[in-house]
């Protein structure tokens, strides 16, 4: 059985990135709270893939797709994403992005379209506890990216398991929407 999905920077050290297209998941956690970004990031027929000191850099268009956890506590929850440091940041604005409210009072938030990028896009390095993952466009992709979503939403950013099937549900409504494939 091949592989569903690797570490984004080994694949790339080890020549296993596909250049045909895959879906690469980011994630961003907070260190003092349960706060989490999530990017994903859908691309095909890559030109280029080169190693910059910020990550990644690939040639190719890309469809992205944000998901933010915010927990109940959050101290700056009434600031647009879009406008919060850069710990904290999505590039929309609350009105782009669909709301769960969790039965632990967290909000996931999901972008309502995927954004276009055109020509190249750049995935981070990742520090401490975040990765980056390639999920290989594979013909389960969809249950894949769903077992993913549901487990890292209730383990990494405490969201109730039945809010992140509910919260799964629209990502996975979001990547059908891809224009990319």
């Amino acid at each position: 059985m091949s592989a569903k999905a690797l570490d984004l920077f080994q694949a790339y050290s080890e020549g296993k990135l596909p250049m045909e297209g895959g879906y690469i998941v980011s994630s961003f956690f907070d260190t003092t709270s349960t706060y989490a970004r999530y990017e994903i990031v859908a691309f095909s027929s890559v030109k280029n893939i080169y190693l910059t000191e910020e990550g990644l850099t690939f040639q190719t268009d890309g469809n992205k797709l944000y998901i933010l956890v915010e927990p109940a506590n959050y101290a700056r929850k009434y600031i647009e994403p879009f406008r919060r440091d850069t710990q904290h940041v999505v590039p929309q604005r609350f009105s782009e992005m669909d709301v769960i409210i969790t039965k632990n009072q967290s909000k996931v938030f999901i972008s309502k379209k995927p954004i276009i990028s055109y020509s190249s896009f750049t995935v981070l390095k990742p520090t401490g506890m975040n990765f980056a993952l390639i999920f290989f466009n594979l013909p389960e992709i969809k249950e894949t990216l769903s077992f993913f979503f549901t487990q890292t939403l209730n383990k990494e950013a405490d969201v109730p398991t039945i809010d992140a099937k509910k919260a799964t549900k629209k990502i996975i409504e979001g990547i059908e929407s891809f224009s990319i494939w």
